[in-house]
């Protein structure tokens, strides 16, 4: 299992993060994932969203079916993904980029850089250019202003976590 997905990718991206530190990048439509790929995303987003941030929320809601998803993977597994959206199936008139979530131990490396750098070209590449719209964690105001993103609207809670609307043109 540990590589199984690199048999599957066909358009699999390499960025050096650092000295020995490879993050093999992939995108693919929900359709496209294998289950072994999905059961990582899953996982992940729950280890991050439900463990680590204590939020009991429903993290399967739908939205996946229509999203294309990153996948960042570091030897055989998968410690960076976020899923994108195309113009107006997330707000209306934006792109959006959703879920970003990173490994908690494999943070302090660049991965979560990488992986809003790369989902922003992967936005381009399926999409076009156009702006994108991000649901910010409050907390992560700086991290994404850094990237380009300008907050767009008042501070509001989504499961009992700080958020603001962010744009990136």
């Amino acid at each position: 299992m540990a590589n199984m997905h690199k048999e599957f990718d066909q358009n699999l991206k390499f960025v050096p993060m650092s000295m020995n530190t490879t993050i093999e990048w992939s995108t693919k439509h929900f359709s496209e994932l294998n289950v072994d790929e999905l059961y990582a995303i899953l996982r992940l987003r729950s280890e991050v969203f439900v463990v680590e941030q204590n939020c009991v929320f429903l993290d399967m809601d739908n939205n996946d079916q229509i999203a294309y998803h990153t996948m960042g993977w570091l030897n055989g597994e998968l410690i960076a993904t976020t899923r994108l959206f195309n113009v107006d199936q997330s707000y209306p008139g934006y792109q959006s980029i959703g879920r970003v979530v990173g490994s908690p131990r494999h943070r302090g490396i660049g991965a979560g850089k990488a992986l809003m750098q790369y989902s922003i070209s992967e936005c381009e590449r399926l999409f076009g250019k156009h702006s994108i719209k991000i649901g910010a964690q409050l907390y992560l105001k700086k991290f994404y202003g850094e990237l380009g993103w300008e907050q767009a609207g008042e501070m509001y809670y989504e499961d009992a976590i700080e958020h603001i609307p962010m744009i990136r043109k």
